[in-house]
């Protein structure tokens, strides 16, 4: 029996950006230069198979700084943290590498200055998440908003005087709903110069909505604690077409694609390459498949390495 013919369509830009390539190098040049045991406050990044390599390497990722030994090499992730964290770390002696993304380093000095200059400062994300935890532990009196709901009844103390930032991974369209009802309800509702959220969120999501129009499934690989991944997903769903998350190819469920002509295949932004290509294999095991690499500009953001790994050798 002929196998079933099916278009992978590859989208582009996917998987890494420039601060998920950034914290992994870091992590990388610190176990070289430092050796095992070199702790890590939070994952890393968001993305399972990249945190069970650095652990299998002698990474030791915690949640709280009391288990990291006075003195010792730990890392802060991608996602940032919160001023008394920075300050426990300098107490405890502990030799600190920043691999925050610059891009959240952005939204921690945007809610400084927005609290200091006196606005009711609102933070458009995702409650627990390890960067909106961060960026809340910057000032006392920062409101987070969730939902278009809770952007209907927040309370401020000065109406004309209300500011807001977003965490960098949002959806476009739900960050865009929200802030149309803020803007209804504060017409003097001050926001960053620049969108805070990033490039590569950006890039992924308008790749993902341009190939839903022309794709009867989508897959999207990256892990289910990965803000920007789960985006990618309700994209795809609200283009119409049904969408799955895999964190690798071991996870795909056939009967998703029993049907399928064309599929949308893209990676969240903390998902190394070799991942989407393992998961094509798989497919290419099972059915008569097809690539098409979709085009696009290339990302040409670099984000330097902190100083104290930035010297060590390769």
């Amino acid at each position: 029996m002929p196998k079933q013919a099916i278009q992978i369509l590859l989208a582009n830009p996917r998987g890494f950006c420039a601060g998920v390539e950034m914290a992994v190098e870091c992590l990388d040049r610190a176990l070289e230069q430092f050796g095992a045991p070199v702790f890590v406050y939070h994952y890393i990044v968001h993305n399972r198979f990249i945190v069970e390599e650095f652990e299998r390497r002698g990474a030791l990722f915690v949640n709280e700084l009391k288990e990291v030994p006075n003195g010792a090499p730990v890392l802060f992730s991608a996602h940032g943290v919160a001023p008394d964290i920075r300050l426990e770390s300098r107490n405890k002696g502990l030799r600190i590498v920043d691999t925050t993304c610059p891009l959240v380093t952005k939204v921690h000095r945007e809610v400084r200055q927005f609290v200091q200059n006196g606005y009711t400062t609102l933070l458009i994300g995702h409650r627990g998440h390890d960067e909106v935890v961060g960026i809340l532990g910057e000032c006392d009196g920062i409101i987070l908003i969730e939902t278009g709901a809770e952007a209907e009844t927040v309370s401020v103390a000065d109406e004309s005087r209300v500011a807001y930032t977003t965490q960098t991974t949002l959806s476009l369209d739900d960050c865009s709903a929200i802030l149309d009802v803020l803007r209804r309800r504060f017409p003097n509702l001050q926001g960053p110069p620049v969108d805070d959220i990033c490039y590569a969120t950006q890039n992924r999501q308008r790749a993902v909505r341009a190939l839903a129009s022309v794709s009867d499934t989508a897959i999207v690989i990256g892990s289910q604690s990965s803000s920007n991944t789960l985006r990618l997903v309700e994209i795809a769903k609200s283009a119409g077409i049904p969408a799955y998350r895999i964190d690798g190819p071991e996870e795909i469920d056939w009967e998703w694609v029993a049907n399928t002509k064309v599929l949308l295949i893209t990676a969240g932004a903390s998902v190394p390459e070799n991942l989407v290509q393992r998961t094509v294999q798989a497919l290419k095991t099972r059915l008569n498949v097809t690539v098409e690499e979709q085009e696009s500009k290339p990302e040409l953001v670099h984000f330097p390495l902190p100083e104290l790994v930035a010297a060590s050798s390769r």
